[in-house]
């Protein structure tokens, strides 16, 4: 668990200096949603930057699409570009655009309006069940996704079909752009509604890296049920000022002195 932290620390730093670079982004999910990244990337999913098209590889969505700069960084410490790229996020040469696209290696889905990423990974679950092919599709779902109703579509067509190669992620921070879930529409109580659909539901601690290491591996032996994993965690985690403050939802700009507080704050 020792290196999963320091890459989980390692994803924090990376996404909080790519948004610097850019003077935008979004640094409240990033940090939040950078455990569940670093378990997924560097001990469950089976992908391989030198065979980024396996056929049999792992697919990730990253439906909470503005999050991205974590997504990249775990790429690129995984090998998939250097992680010097990273700081190339949001300009207008670079091929790291503001949300991912599929002409980024190491990325399986586009994102951009929220709501559309459990529909993409179903798709691709199914895509595993009729060709015969072994891979797992992961879908890291935000507050956001939840109030949209291409996700509770995508929620009922998958229990119904017994999609066990779909595990969905919910990076449950709390907290989105214009207030709370809870004022801005609440999704709970969320475990009884997806199990009355049919899911099987795990709720797990979103920064303890072993109770996701714990879940996401009970995900992966489901055959006959889809999983949700509600992953409660603190937006901004990691960074004292930005942790639960709306302001740093994004799109922010970091100056010198907060880069450094930043920085400086994960390192203790």
């Amino acid at each position: 668990m020792d290196e999963l932290k320091k890459i989980a620390l390692q994803i924090r730093k990376t996404a909080i200096e790519s948004i610097y670079h850019a003077r935008s982004g979004h640094p409240g999910g990033c940090l939040s949603v950078a455990d569940i990244l670093a378990v997924l990337y560097f001990d469950q999913m089976k992908v391989d930057a030198s065979d980024p098209d396996a056929e049999q590889r792992d697919r990730l969505v990253l439906s909470k699409g503005h999050a991205c700069p974590a997504l990249y960084a775990a790429l690129a410490l995984k090998g998939f570009f250097p992680v010097e790229e990273t700081k190339g996020l949001r300009k207008i040469d670079h091929f790291l655009e503001g949300h991912p696209e599929i002409n980024i290696p190491g990325v399986d889905a586009p994102s951009g309006s929220l709501g559309m990423g459990l529909s993409q990974g179903l798709g691709m679950a199914f895509g595993a069940r009729y060709s015969g092919k072994p891979f797992h599709t992961y879908v890291i779902l935000g507050d956001g996704d939840m109030q949209e109703g291409n996700t509770w579509e995508a929620f009922m067509c998958a229990a119904h079909h017994k999609v066990g190669s779909l595990t969905a992620i919910l990076d449950a921070n709390g907290l989105q752009g214009d207030a709370t879930v809870e004022v801005q529409m609440n999704y709970e109580p969320i475990r009884p509604k997806l199990e009355a659909f049919g899911w099987k539901v795990l709720e797990v601690d979103g920064h303890d890296l072993h109770q996701l290491k714990s879940a996401l591996e009970e995900a992966r032996s489901q055959t006959e049920q889809p999983v949700f994993i509600l992953a409660r965690t603190l937006k901004g985690k990691g960074v004292g000022y930005m942790e639960n403050e709306q302001v740093w939802h994004g799109s922010s700009t970091l100056t010198d002195e907060q880069l450094t507080r930043a920085l400086e704050a994960l390192e203790d």
